[in-house]
C-alpha cells in the first residue's frame, strides 16, 4: 500500500468533513487507508464519519488521549509505505498526495516531507519551513529578533526566512498539520513522543529522524489550506504556557544538561514575558478608544464650559465640582451607552455611535430632572457637551479611517456583501443557504464559465473577480466546491490575499460553510445561523438584562420571596448574577452537550418557557441550538417571567 493518512479529531466536525472529502479526491490514484483517530468528540463527529465515510476505519476513543498518543494508536496499525499526519482543519489540493509520494519514492534519503501552507485568508504560513529550536534561536524567537529580522540567516532561523518559500529545501523540522513519514524511518526512529500532548511532538520527530541518517525536506510544488495556523490563538497565555512547556521536555531530552539549563531559564523567562505582554495588550486594546474618547470629551468639556460662562455670566459661574465631578459622571454615561450601542465593535459604524449617544443625552437629562435645584447646572451644557461627544468621537473615527484606508460605515447592518463562486445547482443551493441565514447583503454570483450566463443573477466570470471586488466593495468570497477543484480554490486565495477579503468554502451536499477570518480567530465558523449568542452584541445585551433584571427582582424582593419555590437559592443567584458568575437564562445541562458558545450556566433554560412538561434530552438539545442561534432579549424575558417560580434554582 502506498500511503495510510492519519487524521486526529477532537470537535471539529465541519473541517474534517471537508478534509475527508479532499483526501479522498487527492488520493484516488493510490492505493491509501485513511484512519481517524477521534478524541472522544461530543460534536457528532464519530456519527458523521460512520455515516459518510464507510472507507475510513474509525478509532473512537474514549477520552482525550492527546496528539501524540493518538497518532500513534494509528501508525501502530498502519499499511503504507508512508504515513501522513494531516490536521482535520486542512484542505489538500487535488494532486498533493501523488505528488508527495512521487517525491518521496525519487529521493530515498528523505525520511520526512511538508509542503507549502497557506492560512485561511491565502496567506503564507512561514511554520511551512522551521529550524531546530536551540538557545539562540529560541531566544531569538522568544524575544522578537526573528520577527523583526525574518530574512537573516541569523535572527531569521526559526521559520527559515532567508529560504525562498517557492524552491524545495532541506529543512530540520516539519509542521505537525502535514507530516509525511517513510514508514521504513518510523520504525528505527520511534513514534511520535507521548510525554508531548500537544505541541512540541513534531520538533521531537523531525530532530529524531536526522539524527537516524534521513532528511527532512520542504516541497512547495503543491499546497494545503491550513485554516488554524499554528493551531491556537497565539496571544493566550494558555498557549504560551503549553507552546513553551513543551520546548522545555525538548531541551531537556536532546540537549546537555547545561544547554537544557540555560533553555529552560529562557523558556520560563519567555513564559512571564510573554503572559504578561498578553495580559497587558489585551487590556490597552480594550481601554485605549474609550479612554482616548474620555480625553478628548473632557478637553472639549472644558472649553464648552468657559466659553459659555463668558458668553452668558461674563466670568466664573461653575463651581469646581462641576468639572470634577458632574462631567466626568456625564462622561462615563455617553462611553456606557455607546458601548453597549456597539460603538466599540468592529467594523465601526456611525448609526451605533450616534445612538449611543443619543441614549446616553436622554439618560443624562432624565437624571438632570430629577436631581434638586443646588445639582442643576445647566441643560444647554448637557446638549452642548452631548453635540461635541459625537462630533468629537466621529472625528477620531474618521482620521483612523483615513490612515487605514478604510470607510466608515454609516447602515447599522453587519451583513457582509458577499459573492459566490459557482455554477447551476451547487451556486443556487448556497444562495437559498445565505438567505436563510438572513443575510441580505448577499451581492451576486460569478460564474466559472468562460462567457457571464444572461440570466441568474451573475455579476460576471471568474477571469473578472477582481473588477467584480473592487466595483462592489466585496467583503466576503464562497467557493463552491462542487464546481471547483481544491487547486483551484486555493490558486485563487492565493492571487486574492492581499485584497483583505475573507475566504469560505462550501463543500458539496453540506449544510455549512466554512473558513477562518484568521489565524486568531478558527472557531470563527461560517453557518446557518441568524443571530447568535456569542456575538459581541448579544453578550452585551445579555449581560445588560442580567443586570437589570437582577436590580428589578431585588427591588420586588418583599413580594418574589413569597413566589419563589427557594427563597434563599434566590438571593444567592442574585448575587452571583451581579458578579458575573451565572446569568438568569442559560443551557440546559446535558450529558453530552453540543458544541455551542460559551455562556455562563443559566438559573433558567430554554425550556422553562414549556410549563409542566418533561423534556427528553433531543428536545433539551434542540432548545439549545435553538436559544444559541436565534438570541433575543424577548427571549430572555419571556423565558424569565414563565420560570419565575423557579429563579431560586441552584
Amino acid at each position: 500500500m502506498d500511503l495510510t493518512v492519519v487524521i486526529v479529531n477532537y470537535n471539529v466536525q465541519y473541517f474534517l468533513d471537508q478534509c475527508l472529502k479532499s483526501v479522498f479526491r487527492s488520493g484516488n490514484t493510490l492505493e491509501m487507508e485513511v484512519i481517524v483517530v477521534d478524541n472522544n468528540s461530543v460534536d457528532g463527529s464519530q456519527e458523521m464519519i460512520r455515516e459518510k465515510y464507510p472507507r475510513v476505519l474509525l478509532i473512537a476513543n474514549q477520552e482525550n488521549s492527546g496528539f501524540s498518543k493518538a497518532n500513534n494508536q494509528a501508525i501502530r496499525i498502519a499499511k503504507g509505505r508512508y504515513v501522513l499526519l494531516l490536521n482535520p482543519d486542512t484542505v489538500v489540493e487535488d494532486d498533493t498526495l501523488t505528488k508527495v509520494v512521487r517525491f518521496m519514492d525519487k529521493h530515498p534519503d528523505a525520511g520526512g516531507l511538508g509542503v507549502k501552507m497557506l492560512d485561511g485568508q491565502g496567506q503564507f504560513l512561514p511554520e511551512s519551513k522551521r529550524g531546530l529550536p536551540t538557545p539562540d534561536v529560541a531566544f531569538f524567537k522568544i524575544f522578537g529578533l526573528a520577527k523583526l529580522f525574518p530574512k537573516s540567516r541569523t535572527f531569521g532561523k526559526y521559520h527559515l526566512g532567508y529560504l525562498d518559500p517557492e524552491q524545495t529545501h532541506e529543512v530540520e523540522v516539519l509542521s505537525g498539520a502535514f507530516m509525511l513519514l517513510r514508514k521504513e524511518a518510523l520504525e528505527k526512529t520511534g513514534y511520535l513522543d507521548e510525554d508531548f500532548f500537544m505541541y512540541g511532538e513534531d520538533i521531537d520527530l523531525s530532530y529524531r529522524i536526522t539524527q537516524a541518517g534521513y532528511k527532512n525536506y520542504y516541497f512547495p510544488e503543491t499546497r494545503i489550506i491550513h485554516y488554524k495556523g499554528e493551531s491556537t490563538k497565539k496571544s493566550s497565555v494558555n498557549y504560551v504556557l503549553v507552546f513553551y512547556n513543551a520546548m522545555i521536555i525538548f531541551a531537556r531530552k536532546h540537549f546537555s544538561k547545561q544547554n537544557a539549563w540555560l533553555f529552560s531559564l529562557l523558556i520560563n523567562l519567555a513564559v512571564y514575558f510573554r503572559a504578561g505582554l498578553a495580559i497587558f495588550s489585551r487590556f490597552l486594546k480594550k481601554i485605549f478608544w474609550p479612554l482616548l474618547d474620555a480625553l478628548i470629551i473632557y478637553a472639549g468639556f472644558y472649553f464648552i464650559k468657559n466659553s459659555w460662562e463668558e458668553q452668558v455670566f461674563n466670568g466664573p459661574h461653575y463651581p469646581p465640582e462641576f468639572m470634577h465631578f458632574i462631567v466626568p459622571a456625564y462622561i462615563l454615561i455617553w462611553l456606557f451607552t455607546v458601548y453597549f450601542s456597539g460603538g466599540y465593535d468592529k467594523p465601526i459604524k456611525i448609526f451605533r455611535i450616534i445612538r449611543g449617544i443619543g441614549m446616553g443625552t436622554v439618560i443624562i437629562l432624565v437624571i438632570y430632572a430629577l436631581l434638586p435645584i443646588s445639582l442643576r447646572f445647566s441643560r444647554a451644557l448637557i446638549l452642548l457637551g452631548g453635540a461635541w461627544a459625537l462630533f468629537s468621537i466621529l472625528l477620531s473615527r474618521t482620521v483612523l479611517s483615513l490612515i487605514r484606508k478604510q470607510g466608515l460605515h454609516v447602515e447599522s447592518s453587519q451583513n457582509k456583501r458577499i459573492i459566490i463562486v459557482g455554477d447551476g445547482e451547487e451556486a443556487a443551493r448556497i444562495v437559498q443557504m445565505i438567505r436563510q441565514a438572513g443575510n441580505s447583503a448577499f451581492i451576486g454570483l460569478v460564474s466559472l464559465a468562460g462567457k457571464k450566463p444572461q440570466a441568474g443573477g451573475y455579476l460576471g466570470t471568474i477571469q473578472q473577480i477582481n473588477e467584480i471586488i473592487e466595483i462592489y466593495h466585496i467583503d466576503e468570497i464562497i467557493f463552491c466546491a462542487a464546481d471547483m477543484s481544491s487547486q483551484a480554490i486555493i490558486d485563487h486565495m492565493a492571487s486574492l490575499s492581499d485584497q483583505k477579503i475573507n475566504f469560505k468554502i462550501a463543500p458539496p451536499e453540506s449544510l455549512y460553510i466554512i473558513g477562518s477570518n484568521s489565524i486568531e480567530t478558527f472557531e470563527e465558523l461560517f453557518t446557518i445561523n441568524i443571530n447568535a449568542v456569542n456575538k459581541p452584541a448579544n453578550r452585551r445585551n445579555k449581560r445588560l438584562f442580567d443586570l437589570v433584571a437582577s436590580g428589578l427582582i431585588f427591588l420586588s424582593l418583599p413580594l418574589t420571596l413569597f413566589i419563589v419555590k427557594n427563597p434563599l437559592g434566590l438571593i444567592r443567584n442574585i448575587f452571583s448574577i451581579i458578579l458575573g458568575r451565572k446569568s438568569w437564562v442559560g443551557y440546559h445541562i446535558l450529558p453530552k452537550p453540543s458544541k455551542l458558545p460559551k455562556i455562563k450556566r443559566g438559573v433558567l433554560f430554554p425550556g422553562d418557557m414549556i410549563r409542566n412538561k418533561r423534556l427528553d434530552e433531543e428536545t433539551r438539545n434542540n432548545l439549545n441550538n435553538l436559544y444559541a442561534k436565534e438570541y433575543r432579549i424577548e427571549n430572555d424575558l419571556n423565558i424569565l417571567m414563565k420560570g419565575w417560580r423557579n429563579l431560586g434554582r441552584k
